[in-house]
């Protein structure tokens, strides 16, 4: 796969991950992993030739889409990215990560929201639990707020 992918690096407590568009990977299998796993730079216990921080607690991915769920706003799927073999275990979900997807969606544009607005509850599908998440974000001119 030899195209540009738009990432986007954000801490979520105490974690920080690499955020990337679905519609901007190849469907869920073999290529996307190698493709995800190259991102990373792994396998390679120092990721040197990727953006992967060379630990778990640095080296978590998030995949945001359009809902497959009319209760949700967007569909995350959250994979922890390993640097000493070549594998994403998408068989859980990380809390820490999980309270970016809410601002990251907002500011790409997965979830519209007005320049008046105060705060938004995105609400979120996590695709690896089936679970419904919702995460209140703080917004400034139409964008999240940050510290």
């Amino acid at each position: 796969l030899r195209r540009a992918i738009q990432t986007t690096i954000m801490r979520g407590g105490t974690s920080k991950g690499i955020f990337l568009a679905a519609a901007d990977l190849p469907a869920p299998g073999a290529l996307r992993d190698a493709v995800i796993l190259r991102i990373f730079g792994s396998p390679d216990p120092r990721q040197i030739d990727g953006l992967g921080g060379a630990d778990t607690l640095t080296s978590k991915l998030a995949i945001i889409g359009p809902p497959s769920v009319p209760s949700a706003d967007v569909d995350y799927t959250f994979g922890q990215v390993s640097f000493v073999e070549a594998k994403v275990d998408y068989g859980g979900n990380c809390g820490n990560i999980s309270s970016a997807v809410g601002p990251y969606a907002i500011d790409k544009g997965f979830v519209k929201v007005d320049a008046s607005e105060q705060q938004r509850v995105v609400r979120v599908h996590n695709t690896n639990t089936g679970a419904l998440l919702q995460c209140t974000v703080q917004l400034s001119e139409g964008r999240a707020a940050v510290e």
